[in-house]
């Protein structure tokens, strides 16, 4: 791999990671005092697993991420792909700010759906520039839209 690949690879996971620590912050804190006050459905997971599930799909996003930007594609499409790529982590942090930091299961709600829709099309963009970035999306897709509907629920319980 050649040094500006590596460059690629470090930002394209490092992104990621930072878009999750910064939503982490807001998580940390309320977790163990605002969000246990909140009636939950009999299908919320247990808290051990957000941190393993969220690691691993950020990891998997910096990958695809990479992979867009190594591609052999026209220059407008990565330069597309990769700002559709970062206005959707900025919905993705935006979310914990929104559930955890504003305790806001409305306004978070919201912003889940048009994650959603974001991930959606980065699916297809990345998955039109390389399959593999595509593919890699798939189970963070699938993620956001169980999320969805816990987020859905949860503010409909509260």
């Amino acid at each position: 791999m050649v040094k500006s690949q590596w460059l690629k690879l470090v930002v394209a996971l490092i992104l990621p990671q930072a878009a999750g620590a910064i939503g982490g912050l807001f998580s940390a804190v309320n977790v163990p005092t605002w969000y246990q006050t909140l009636v939950k459905p009999p299908f919320t997971p247990p808290g051990w697993i957000f941190g393993p599930v969220w690691g691993i799909l950020y990891l998997m996003m910096g990958l695809a991420f990479f992979f867009v930007l190594i591609s052999e594609q026209g220059k407008d499409k990565v330069r597309f792909a990769s700002g559709l790529f970062c206005v959707h982590l900025l919905l993705n942090t935006l979310w914990s700010i929104l559930f955890f930091g504003l305790h806001n299961p409305w306004l978070a709600f919201i912003d889940i759906i048009v994650l959603w829709v974001m991930i959606t099309a980065l699916v297809f963009v990345f998955w039109d520039i390389r399959k593999l970035a595509g593919a890699l999306l798939i189970p963070y897709w699938l993620w956001v839209s169980f999320a969805s509907v816990l987020n859905y629920a949860i503010w409909r319980l509260n």
